[in-house]
């Protein structure tokens, strides 16, 4: 059997169980599960594998990394399911798979293979001139094709545009900043967790109005930055030997139009399922599943069907279309969905839990927010946590009123925005784009940096680019 079939059966299997099982749900127990901090070392496990094993031991990585997600998955299921009942454990599964980490993949995977029929051919050459309009035009169209759409139509033109350059790794780190990251943040479409806003209740168009100023200013900055360094390295090539001076052998051209089509049907059918309110819903061991969400993620797998299907296959076959990079994502952040679930819980206790010391930073005195601490905190922990689940924990932080938060605390939902969104670029694993970029680039021979000395060069670049942002936007005089 093939391995997206095991996938798929799995898959099936553990729908059957939700569906079929006959333990009561018991939401409310799970409602009252306050761990500490022990409860946290299964994601603290998983975090520190996707981190040192491709860097220490890359062929077993690489080859059980779905069974390293699944065991440090089953440390955190078995314990709940010991200590506090089956239904408990099973609430808790249930919650992280059908109630969050279900539309998340479909979206991105529906995104993955339509973008993927996308194919832009001609001759490319890696100058710095060529990069950055590739990289600003990748940030441009992120929040209208989603940062997974950005990435798949555009990085493999860019890989072969620089193919010939010596230095090369840092163009890929860059477009991990702007194009799967910091442009998708106007729209549910654009970023994972702004998508998880949208499904709990915040308007679609609400961050394009409310976040275009401080994303033109964080895009321009580490454009600015990303000029300088390509121009360094650049120069460091020429020296070596000529690179990107012959003529273009081919005009650019554009190949796979249908799956634009496919695209403007995606962006349409989160709108209706916005718009949409049958009032039909199903409850699984405490998860509410609302028709209009089930009907939406039956479209978008339709429709990615649809775009294998009437995409020529050698589209895909040039772009070098695999399933390897969808299906790291999807089995790595299954597990991180699942491990999350004790962390998650401990935001959500408030003052009562661990994270007591993180929430009394972010108010002062008076009980008001303080944006600059909820920009910073909820930044940090999404660059590790995964950025879409702790959006929604800083969300309900916040009070969790959709309508409050657009309105009276709309400054404080900015700042979640921002560092939910931006910050995700820090690491590989803060938004699940990354991990395609840098898993398609590792196929196509670019020596990437490990996840330790990405760090660094997010560190470098984008740290003093938030520090900016913080006194323009959220300290400094009102502008």
């Amino acid at each position: 059997m093939s391995r997206p079939w095991k996938i798929a059966c799995g898959a099936l299997a553990a729908g059957a169980v939700f569906v079929g099982g006959t333990a009561p749900a018991n939401a409310a127990a799970l409602s009252k599960f306050a761990p500490s901090w022990p409860w946290a070392l299964p994601f603290i496990g998983l975090l520190l594998s996707i981190a040192a094993g491709p860097l220490l031991a890359p062929k077993i990585w690489y080859a059980n990394y779905g069974k390293i997600a699944f065991i440090w998955s089953a440390l955190t299921v078995t314990p709940l399911a010991a200590l506090h009942g089956v239904p408990t454990a099973l609430a808790a599964l249930a919650h992280a798979i059908l109630g969050e980490y279900l539309s998340f993949i479909v979206m991105l995977t529906a995104l993955y293979v339509v973008a993927g029929g996308i194919r832009v051919s001609g001759t490319l050459r890696g100058t710095p001139l060529v990069n950055t309009a590739i990289l600003a035009f990748g940030t441009v169209i992120a929040s209208i094709v989603g940062t997974t759409g950005a990435a798949m139509i555009l990085i493999r033109p860019l890989l072969r545009a620089n193919a010939a350059r010596l230095h090369n790794a840092h163009v890929v780190i860059f477009f991990i900043f702007l194009a799967a990251n910091i442009g998708g943040a106007l729209s549910p479409l654009g970023n994972p967790p702004l998508f998880v806003g949208f499904l709990n209740g915040i308007d679609f168009f609400w961050t394009a109005v409310h976040l275009w100023r401080q994303t033109a200013l964080t895009a321009a900055l580490v454009l600015a930055a990303f000029v300088a360094i390509d121009i360094w390295y650049y120069r460091q090539d020429r020296r070596v030997t000529v690179v990107g001076e012959k003529p273009p052998d081919d005009p650019i051209r554009v190949h796979g139009l249908i799956n634009l089509l496919l695209i403007a049907l995606i962006v349409a059918a989160i709108l209706v399922s916005a718009l949409w309110r049958p009032g039909v819903a199903f409850d699984i061991y405490g998860t509410t599943l609302e028709l209009q969400d089930i009907v939406r993620d039956v479209v978008l797998v339709a429709l990615a069907a649809a775009s294998l299907v009437f995409t020529p296959e050698e589209h895909r076959e040039r772009n070098g279309f695999t399933w390897e990079p969808i299906l790291e994502v999807a089995m790595l952040f299954a597990g991180i969905f699942i491990c999350i679930v004790p962390v998650t819980a401990m935001l959500h206790a408030g003052r009562a839990g661990p994270f007591s010391w993180a929430l009394a930073l972010m108010t002062d005195d008076a009980g008001e927010p303080r944006n600059a601490a909820y920009f910073w905190l909820a930044g940090a922990l999404s660059a590790v946590l995964d950025n879409a689940p702790t959006y929604l924990a800083f969300l309900e932080l916040a009070g969790g009123d959709a309508v409050r938060l657009m309105s009276d605390l709309a400054p404080t939902l900015t700042a979640i925005s921002m560092g939910a969104v931006y910050m995700g670029a820090l690491t590989y694993i803060g938004n699940a784009p990354n991990f395609m970029i840098y898993a398609i680039a590792m196929e196509r021979g670019v020596k990437m940096p490990s996840f330790f000395g990405f760090v660094m060069w997010s560190g470098a670049v984008l740290l003093p680019v938030f520090a900016v942002v913080t006194y323009v936007f959220l300290i400094g005089p009102p502008l």
